[in-house]
C-alpha cells in the first residue's frame, strides 16, 4: 500500500510542476481561443481578415436583438474581439485581460442573447470556466507573458 501512495505522490509532484501546469494552461488558452476564433470566422468574408459579411448585421438585428448596443456597433465589436483576443491567448500575451474580455462577451451573450439555463450549462459555463482559470493562473511558463516577466526580472 505504501508503494502505491509513493507512486501517487510522485505523480502528483510531476503533475503540479511548473512545466506541466504551463502545458495545461497552454491547452486552456488554445481551447478558449478556438471557441471564439471559429465564431469570428463565420462573421468575415472568406479569404479576408476583417471584412465583415453583410448578413451579420441582419443576424444581429434579428437573432441578437436583446443586446444593449446598436447593431452597427455590436457587429464590429464582436468580430474584432473574436479576432484579436484569441490571437493574444494563443501567444499568451495579455492572457488575463484577453480571458476577461472573452468572459465578459460570454456573459453578455448569456444575459442578453440566450438567457436560458440550457445555454448556460451547454456553452457559457465552459467558456466562463476556461476564462476563469486563465484569469486566476495567467498564461503559465509557456506564454509571452512569462517571457516578458522574466525579461523584467520578475
Amino acid at each position: 500500500m505504501s508503494s502505491l501512495v509513493s507512486i501517487y505522490e510522485r505523480l502528483v509532484k510531476i503533475a503540479s510542476g511548473t512545466f506541466v501546469e504551463g502545458l495545461a494552461l497552454l491547452f486552456t488558452r488554445v481551447a478558449l481561443a478556438g471557441i471564439f476564433w471559429r465564431s469570428y470566422q463565420t462573421k468575415v468574408e472568406e479569404g479576408t481578415w476583417l471584412q465583415i459579411k453583410d448578413v451579420q448585421y441582419m443576424i444581429f438585428e434579428m437573432e441578437f436583438s436583446g443586446l444593449p448596443l446598436p447593431t452597427d456597433l455590436a457587429v464590429p465589436m464582436a468580430t474584432y474581439a473574436e479576432f484579436a483576443f484569441p490571437i493574444l491567448l494563443v501567444v499568451g500575451l495579455a492572457t488575463r485581460f484577453s480571458a476577461l474580455a472573452l468572459m465578459i462577451m460570454a456573459l453578455v451573450i448569456q444575459v442578453f442573447v440566450f438567457p436560458t439555463s440550457e445555454h448556460f450549462f451547454g456553452w457559457a459555463i465552459g467558456v466562463i470556466a476556461l476564462a476563469a482559470i486563465l484569469i486566476v493562473r495567467g498564461g503559465g511558463v509557456l506564454s509571452a507573458d512569462a517571457l516578458i516577466a522574466k525579461a523584467r526580472g520578475k
